[in-house]
């Protein structure tokens, strides 16, 4: 299977995912986590330039730096993962293009269904977890108890984050119409529920797909 997990940063996915991990293990389960961007020595590489460095970089400029580290991810590490019965988990796959590239940065969504059909090499996500969030509420357990800024700017944050809270209202809306869209693939939680409920029900559903 492949399994993914979508949401802004600060939503749970990582929590979530090793708490899967250990429960896909005790079932039996052999399973690879991997993130996006990153997974591959040049995918980790294009991940500093997107994240990390303080380098202006255009909305298609973003587009293709991600989308060449998801084709190397895709063909060096996933594909072979499951052609070997292996059981792949990613933080973020190319839902978080249309969400983060076409609602937040505007590119034009056909444009990015072309790039995406190429950089996965048509590969789609058996299920998707998007854990929901409010960005407010997001900043505040980014900082938790330090002091929270006004908005999503300052040295503190990564360079996607600073594209400011308007970019991640947009970038929410983005992933409910996905949600709503692909509601066959996509199960939508809510964040803010407790931890050990949003994994009951990560568990739920996954275990309705082995049965079926």
């Amino acid at each position: 299977m492949l399994i993914t997990f979508e949401g802004i940063d600060g939503a749970g996915k990582s929590t979530q995912i090793q708490k899967l991990v250990h429960a896909l293990a005790v079932m039996g389960i052999e399973a690879i986590t991997l993130r996006e961007p990153g997974g591959t020595t040049v995918a980790e590489k294009i991940r500093h330039i997107l994240l990390e460095s303080s380098h202006e970089i255009t909305p298609i400029g973003e587009l293709l730096l991600f989308s060449a580290s998801r084709a190397e991810l895709i063909q060096q590490v996933v594909m072979p993962a499951l052609a070997n019965g292996k059981t792949v988990i990613l933080d973020r796959f190319f839902d978080s293009t249309t969400a983060y590239q076409g609602y937040g940065r505007g590119l034009d969504l056909e444009m990015l269904r072309s790039i995406i059909a190429i950089s996965t090499c048509g590969i789609n996500p058996d299920i998707t977890f998007y854990l929901d969030l409010e960005p407010e509420e997001a900043l505040k357990r980014k900082f938790s108890k330090r002091s929270i800024p006004l908005a999503f700017e300052g040295e503190e944050l990564d360079r996607m984050e600073r594209s400011g809270l308007e970019f991640y209202h947009n970038v929410r809306r983005g992933y409910l119409d996905i949600a709503r869209i692909n509601n066959g693939r996509f199960v939508l939680l809510n964040a803010l529920d407790p931890v050990a409920v949003i994994h009951d029900s990560i568990i739920a559903h996954l275990k309705k797909m082995f049965v079926a």
